[in-house]
């Protein structure tokens, strides 16, 4: 039988964030300002007949969680929603807490445990070097992965250390 031969070093780098990022809002504003800035550098790029950006959001997902608790504040119940979007994520947040037939069957009202939720969005990139890579931003931390270059890691890694959420 034949060997495998590995013919590229495709690589993956994480960096685990001190703190959590702080809420929806603000992971938000970190994704959209690298999709709105391009700050690393990336450019389009064409393939099977269509046009790329230069970076393009991929893949995203929200979750909520919630607590249920009865009239003495104990805990009866939780529940994780996950949604696709930040105005699903919203929605859902909203359509639980009134979802009264939820509630009763729970035995306690709803309470959006926000310091428990989750959000994950990936970027896929284009560097002018023509490597195509991905950066997944998730609460507890930044991914770098299927590049090859490590300026592409050096030139994330300057932009993130810019970032306060990102410490």
């Amino acid at each position: 039988m034949a060997d495998y031969i590995q013919n590229t070093n495709v690589k993956s780098a994480v960096r685990k964030l001190a703190a959590p990022i702080a809420d929806i809002a603000t992971f938000n504003t970190i994704v959209q300002s690298v999709i709105n800035t391009n700050p690393f550098g990336c450019v389009s790029y064409m393939t099977a007949g269509v046009n790329h950006p230069p970076v393009e959001k991929i893949r995203e997902t929200y979750t909520a969680k919630f607590v249920y608790q009865d009239v003495e504040a104990k805990t009866v119940g939780r529940t994780a929603e996950s949604y696709n979007s930040i105005a699903g994520f919203n929605d859902g947040i909203a359509a639980v807490i009134a979802n009264s037939a939820n509630n009763t069957a729970h035995g306690g009202t709803p309470i959006h445990a926000a310091d428990a939720d989750n959000f994950s969005a990936t970027l896929k990139c284009h560097d002018p070097s023509g490597e195509l890579y991905f950066v997944n931003f998730s609460r507890q931390q930044v991914t770098i992965s299927s590049y090859e270059d490590d300026a592409i890691r050096n030139v994330i890694e300057i932009w993130s250390d810019g970032v306060a959420a990102l410490a």
